[in-house]
C-alpha cells in the first residue's frame, strides 16, 4: 500500500516537470538568432547607395568611411549599473527632494551650462530589466526575450551580431574593465581586459576600485578606440541597502570624483592634435532600481535609466528646429532633458564611429545623440538668422536622411530575412504594413530628388524633414511591432503542455478517490454518503482564486487576495464556533493573525512600488515615527531574538511532551544549538554586545548552521532508512514532523534576516488554529465518526503558506528576490550554492515548511487506526497537491490566453516562472515526504498477508 500511494506522488511529479516543459518550450521560446552579420560591403545593395556616396566603387568604402562616414575617433562608455533617473536629473525636475538626489553635479554642470557639449537623457529599457538582457540589448540593438533571464547567472556568449563584434571586426581596439559579465557575453573579444566579480552584492567596492585603478592610467594610452569600464557599487549598496541609505549616498559621491578626474583627463587632451580631439564620452545606466534596491521588473523606477553624453569639441549649435525635437522640462523651465530608447543605444554608437549597424538591430540612430558629435555638426559662430545657418541646417539633415535611409535598409532587410528564415515569423498583415511604410519613405524621397538641388534652402529643409519623418515613423512601427509580437509562441506544444495539466489533475482526483474508497470513507463525517460542507466550501475557494488569476489586477493584488479567501475562511470558522460554543479563542486568534499577515503584506507591497497605496494612506502615522531613536532601534533588533527564545522553548516543550525517539532529541538540540548561534550572529552585525565580528568569523557563523541542519537531515536519513518498517503511529508520526520541522527551520529563519522568527511564530499560531478547528463546523455532541481530512482544512493551510510568502516581502517577479540572502555565510559565487540557498529563501516559508508540517493535520484525532492514519495522511498531501496544480494550470491557461497582452513579460511570465517553481519544488517535497512520513501499517500489512494467502 505505501509503495502503491508513493508511486502515485512520482507520477503526478513526472507528468508535471513535462507538462511544464512542454509548455514552456511553447511559450518561453528564445527568439530565433539569425547566424548573420553586416559587412561594410552591404551597403553596395541598398537604395542609399548611391545616393549617400557610403561606400566606394569596391563596396568597402576604403578605410575612411563604410556605411556612414565616422564623426568621433574614441569613445568612452561608463556603465554605472542600476543607475536611477532621478540620480542624474536635477532634483528641479521632480516634486519632492530625496537625498540621493543631486550627488552628481558634474554631470548636471555640464550638461546644462551654456553653449555645454554634454547632454542628459532620459533612456528607457525594456524589460525585464536584468543587467545579462539590458547589456544584450545594449549591444545588439535588439529586444533579448524573457528566457535570458534564467541566465542572469550564468551568462551565455552572444552569438548574434552585435556591437562589440562590429569593433573588432572592423579594427577597432576594445578594452574593458569591471562587471566580468562582458567576457563572459564576450570572450576572446577585447583587446586588454580587467574582469572583476560581480555577483557578491556584499561587496560594494571590488568592482569598482578594479575600474578606478585601471581607467584613469588607460586614458593617456593610444592602444585602443573603444573603452568600457562597468561600475557595479551602486546597484549592489541597493540589493543591501537600499536607494535611501547612506552607503548608497557615498557610491554616487564617490562616482561623482571618478567621473570629475575623467573629464578632466580628456579635457587636458582634447586640443588640437591631442589624444582625445575627437573622443565622444557616454556615462549610461543599464537599468534602473525600486527604492529597494530591486530591478528585474518593468515599473517606471526599473525601465527609466540615463545616459549622460558629452564630446570634447565645441559643438556648435543646437539640433535643427526643422527636426521638431521635443523634451521634458523642469517645474522651473530652466532645464530640458530629452529622451532615448536604450534600444537606439547599439546602432547610434556604430553610426557615429563609422562602422556597420549589427545585423539584429532594430534601433534608430538617434538625432540628438548623432547630433551631438561634433564630426557631424558644424555652425561655430553662426546664428539662426545668418543665411549659411539654413544651408548649413539642409546640409547636416540631408547626412542624417541619408543615415537614417542605410538604418531603415538595414532593419528591413533583417525583418524580411528573419521572417523568411524563422519557423513562424511576423504576420503577413504587419510585413505589408511595413513593407508599405517603407516603400512610403523611399517614394518621398525619389519623388523630390531630381529637382531637390533646384529649390530654395527652406524648401530643402521642408522636404529633408519629410524624408526624415517618414524613416523615423517606419523604424518606430518595427519596434512597436518587434516589442508586441517578438515571441514566437508555438501553441501545439503550449496546448499538449496544458493538456498534460489538465490530466494531472485528473490523476489526482483518481487517486483520491482510490485511497477513500480503501478507508471505506466519505468527505462527509457524519457517515452519510453525501458531500461536506468543507468539500462545498473548499472548492468554492479555490475556484475563485484560480479565476482572479486570470485578471492583471488581481495577480498585482494576489497578496490581498489570498489574506481575503482566508479570512473569509476564517470567519465561516468563527461563526461556527459561536454557534458550537467551541474553540472561540482559536477562531478568534486565527482572526486576529490573519489581520496582522494583511498588514505584513502591505508592508511587502510598500517594498514593491514606491507608489503603493499603503504608503499614502498610512503616511499620517508612520511618518511620525522615528525609525532611528534608540529605544526602537533596540525594541526592534531585541524582538526577532525572543521569539527565537520562544520557538526554542516550544521545540524544548515538544521533546518533553510529544516526542517519542532519541533522533527527534538529538535533533531539536541541534536547532536549539543554531538559534543561539544566529542570536550572536545577529548581534554581531548589530554590535548590540560589542561583538564585532571580522567578516571571515561572521561567515563562520551561518555556516556551522547549515553544516547543522545537513547532518540532522542525514541523520533522519539514515534513521528513515533503518527504522522505515518501524509501525507508524501518532506519536511516533508527531516526533517524525517536529524532527524534519526543526531541521529545516534555522536555515530558512537565518536566510530570511530578522523577520524569520516572527514568520516562524505566526506560521505555527496560523497552523495551530487551523488543526483546532478542524471540521468544527461538523462536529456534532460525540456522534460523528472521524474520518476523512477536512478539504477546507487543507485549503487553509494552502492560503496560510501563500500568505506567508507574500508576508516575508516576496512577490512573483524577479526583483522580488532577496539575491543578499544567496551571500550570508559565503563571500565568493557559486551558482549551484547561491541558487539553494535563493530557494530556500524564497520557499521556505511558503513551502518548505507547510508541505512537511501538513502530518500535524491528520494528529488532531488520536481515534484513528493505524491504517486511518496513513489512508488520512495520503489524503491530505494529495488535496494540497491537487490545490496547488489546479492554481498552476490556470496560471498556464492565463498566460496562454494573455500571450499577446500588454504587460506578459512584465507580469504573467514572472508569475508563470514563479508558479511553475513552486509547483515542481511542491512535488519534489511531497515525493520525499513521502518517502519520510508514510510506514508500514501493521493492520495493513496483516491485510495484504492474508489477502495473499
Amino acid at each position: 500500500m505505501k509503495w502503491r500511494v508513493t508511486w502515485v506522488f512520482w507520477a503526478i511529479m513526472a507528468l508535471h516537470v513535462a507538462a511544464v516543459l512542454i509548455f514552456t518550450r511553447g511559450f518561453l521560446l528564445t527568439r530565433t538568432e539569425l547566424p548573420f552579420h553586416s559587412s561594410c560591403s552591404d551597403v553596395s545593395d541598398s537604395p542609399c547607395f548611391s545616393r549617400s556616396g557610403a561606400a566606394g566603387s569596391n563596396g568597402t568604402g576604403g578605410s575612411e568611411r563604410c556605411w556612414t562616414k565616422p564623426a568621433v575617433d574614441r569613445v568612452v562608455i561608463i556603465v554605472l549599473d542600476a543607475l536611477r533617473f532621478d540620480f542624474v536629473a536635477p532634483s528641479a525636475f521632480f516634486k519632492e527632494t530625496k537625498p540621493w538626489m543631486d550627488r552628481l553635479p558634474v554631470l548636471q554642470k555640464l550638461a546644462f551650462k551654456e553653449g555645454s557639449s554634454a547632454k542628459i537623457f532620459k533612456a528607457i529599457a525594456d524589460p525585464p530589466t536584468t543587467s545579462l538582457q539590458r547589456l544584450k540589448g545594449l549591444t545588439t540593438g535588439g529586444l533579448p526575450t524573457f528566457v535570458d533571464v534564467g541566465n542572469s547567472f550564468g551568462a551565455p556568449a552572444i552569438t548574434e551580431d552585435n556591437l562589440i563584434n562590429q569593433l573588432i571586426r572592423n579594427g577597432k581596439r576594445v578594452l574593458m574593465m569591471g562587471d566580468d559579465t562582458w567576457v563572459q557575453l564576450f570572450p576572446h573579444h577585447f583587446k586588454r581586459s580587467y574582469p572583476f566579480p560581480s555577483f557578491n552584492v556584499k561587496d560594494l567596492h571590488t568592482v569598482d576600485n578594479g575600474c578606478i585603478d585601471n581607467l584613469l592610467p588607460s586614458l593617456y594610452q593610444e592602444d585602443w578606440e573603444v573603452l568600457i569600464a562597468h561600475f557595479l557599487g551602486v546597484d549592489h549598496a541597493g540589493h543591501i541597502f537600499g536607494v535611501d541609505s547612506l552607503p548608497m549616498i557615498e557610491k554616487l559621491e564617490q562616482y561623482n570624483t571618478v567621473l570629475e578626474n575623467v573629464i578632466s583627463v580628456l579635457e587636458s587632451q582634447s586640443g588640437p592634435g591631442g589624444l582625445h580631439e575627437n573622443t565622444f564620452l557616454l556615462v549610461l545606466g543599464d537599468h534602473g532600481q525600486t527604492l529597494n534596491g530591486d530591478h528585474g521588473g518593468g515599473s517606471a523606477e526599473e525601465v527609466e535609466t540615463s545616459i549622460f553624453a558629452m564630446s570634447f569639441k565645441k559643438p556648435l549649435s543646437a539640433i535643427p528646429a526643422e527636426l521638431g525635437i521635443s523634451c521634458e522640462y523642469a517645474s522651473d523651465e530652466r532645464f530640458c532633458i530629452s529622451s532615448i530608447e536604450q534600444l537606439d543605444f547599439a546602432v547610434t554608437v556604430s553610426a557615429l564611429l563609422g562602422i556597420p549597424f549589427p545585423f539584429g538591430s532594430i534601433g534608430r540612430v538617434n538625432p540628438e545623440l548623432y547630433a551631438l558629435a561634433a564630426g557631424t555638426w558644424n555652425m561655430e559662430k553662426l546664428k539662426s538668422d545668418n543665411p549659411e545657418y539654413h544651408f548649413k541646417s539642409a546640409e547636416w539633415l540631408h547626412n542624417y536622411a541619408n543615415v537614417l535611409c542605410i538604418n531603415a535598409w538595414q532593419v528591413k532587410r533583417y525583418i524580411d530575412i528573419y521572417s523568411a528564415s524563422s519557423l513562424i515569423g511576423f504576420s503577413s498583415d504587419d510585413l505589408l504594413h511595413v513593407a508599405n511604410l517603407y516603400d512610403e519613405a523611399e517614394a518621398i524621397f525619389a519623388r523630390k530628388r531630381d529637382n531637390f538641388s533646384s529649390k530654395s534652402e527652406l524648401s530643402r529643409l521642408s522636404t529633408l524633414k519629410s524624408q526624415i519623418d517618414a524613416y523615423l515613423k517606419f523604424l518606430g512601427s518595427v519596434a512597436e511591432l518587434a516589442r508586441s509580437k517578438w515571441t514566437e509562441f508555438n501553441l501545439t506544444f503550449m496546448g499538449i503542455g496544458l493538456g498534460m495539466m489538465l490530466l494531472s489533475l485528473l490523476v489526482h482526483v483518481l487517486a483520491i478517490k482510490m485511497v477513500n474508497e480503501l478507508h471505506n470513507g466519505s468527505f462527509n463525517p457524519i457517515g452519510s454518503s453525501g458531500i461536506s460542507f468543507g468539500l462545498i466550501f473548499a472548492f468554492f475557494i479555490v475556484a475563485i482564486r484560480a479565476c482572479s488569476l486570470l485578471s492583471n489586477s488581481y495577480i498585482l493584488e494576489e497578496g490581498k487576495v489570498a489574506n481575503f479567501l482566508l479570512a473569509t475562511a476564517g470567519v465561516a470558522k468563527f461563526r461556527y464556533s459561536i454557534m458550537k460554543r467551541k474553540r472561540i479563542f482559536e477562531a478568534g486568534l486565527f482572526l486576529i493573525l490573519i489581520c496582522l499577515l494583511r498588514f505584513t503584506i502591505e508592508i511587502g507591497l510598500s517594498k514593491q512600488a514606491a507608489t503603493s497605496a499603503f504608503l499614502h494612506s498610512s503616511t499620517s502615522w508612520m511618518i511620525g515615527i522615528d525609525f532611528n531613536h534608540p529605544v526602537l532601534v533596540y525594541i526592534l533588533q531585541l524582538l526577532p531574538m525572543l521569539a527565537l527564545i520562544g520557538l526554542a522553548h516550544l521545540l524544548h516543550k515538544s521533546t518533553a511532551d510529544g516526542c517519542s525517539q532519541r533522533i527527534c532529541r538529538f535533533v531539536v538540540m541541534g536547532t536549539i544549538a543554531s538559534y543561539v548561534l544566529i542570536v550572536v550572529y545577529w548581534a554581531s552585525e548589530s554590535n548590540m554586545l560589542g561583538l564585532a565580528l571580522i567578516n571571515t568569523a561572521r561567515n563562520v557563523i551561518p555556516r556551522i548552521i547549515y553544516a547543522i541542519g545537513i547532518g540532522q537531515m542525514l541523520l533522519l536519513a539514515f534513521g528513515q532508512l533503518f527504522n522505515g518498517s518501524k509501525v507508524v503511529d501518532h506519536r511516533s508520526l508527531f516526533s517524525k514532523t517536529v524532527s524534519m520541522l526543526s531541521a529545516w527551520s534555522p536555515t530558512v529563519i537565518i536566510l530570511s534576516g530578522r523577520q524569520g522568527p516572527l514568520i516562524a511564530l505566526a506560521s505555527i499560531v496560523g497552523g495551530f488554529c487551523i488543526v483546532m478547528l478542524q471540521n468544527i463546523e461538523e462536529e456534532s455532541d460525540g456522534t460523528a465518526k472521524p474520518l476523512v481530512v477536512n478539504p477546507l482544512s487543507v485549503m487553509e493551510w494552502s492560503l496560510l503558506a501563500l500568505s506567508m510568502f507574500f508576508c516575508t516581502g516576496h512577490w512573483c517577479a524577479f526583483d522580488g528576490l532577496r539575491y543578499g540572502a544567496a551571500f550570508i555565510g559565503f563571500d565568493e559565487f557559486v551558482l549551484i550554492r547561491q541558487a539553494i540557498l535563493l530557494t530556500i529563501e524564497t520557499f521556505g516559508f511558503s513551502h518548505i515548511i507547510p508541505v512537511f508540517g501538513l502530518p500535524f493535520l491528520v494528529l488532531r484525532h488520536k481515534l484513528f487506526a493505524q491504517k486511518d492514519l496513513f489512508v488520512q495522511l495520503s489524503l491530505a498531501y494529495m488535496m494540497f497537491g491537487l490545490i496547488m496544480a489546479a492554481t498552476v494550470t490556470v496560471t498556464i491557461l492565463c498566460v496562454m490566453i494573455q500571450r499577446r497582452h500588454l504587460m506578459v513579460w512584465g507580469l504573467f511570465a514572472p508569475k508563470f516562472v514563479f508558479d511553475v517553481a513552486g509547483l515542481v519544488l511542491t512535488d519534489v517535497l511531497i515525493c520525499l515526504a513521502s518517502l519520510y512520513y508514510f510506514c508500514q501499517p501493521e493492520d495493513l500489512k496483516l491485510e495484504t498477508n492474508t489477502g495473499g494467502r
